[in-house]
């Protein structure tokens, strides 16, 4: 995963640059919002965290299925694609959630939150592995 200091647009850094055009920019706030942490896809719909973390396994998960379409999930529900890959990428999905955290995701799965937490390390370390492959493939 690389860093960047390149701004995007004004009041924003890139914070983490992957392959394919995929991104995590910080934006700051503009005196009434905390700075947040967008994630940029080509094709997804504008999305944002108050948690870097958040937004990393977020770009994990992305990863993880292959890209999905964020757009119109809430009146859709989680991405198909999320839902398929599996109980930990939809555990780590759930994490990224605004109105979710690690113990709310653990009560959901009725699983402890260390259990969740491995879910997510799963996920993550699939992510950082095909990042590799497509780092080698010259895949950008």
């Amino acid at each position: 995963m690389a860093t960047s200091d390149t701004p995007t647009e004004p009041d924003s850094t890139v914070v983490d640059a992957y392959v394919l055009d995929v991104s995590i920019i910080e934006v700051d706030g503009d005196g009434e919002t905390d700075t947040r942490y967008r994630f940029d896809a080509p094709e997804h719909t504008t999305i944002a965290f108050d948690d870097l973390e958040d937004a990393r396994l977020y770009a994990d998960v992305y990863f993880d299925v292959n890209g999905f379409v964020e757009a119109d999930t809430g009146t859709r529900g989680v991405p198909p694609e999320v839902v398929q890959a599996g109980k930990d990428t939809l555990a780590a999905y759930l994490h990224t959630m605004p109105w979710a955290d690690v113990n709310w995701v653990a009560s959901f799965y009725g699983a402890t939150p260390t259990e969740i937490e491995r879910y997510c390390s799963w996920v993550r370390d699939r992510a950082a592995e095909i990042r590799r492959r497509a780092e080698e493939a010259d895949l950008e």
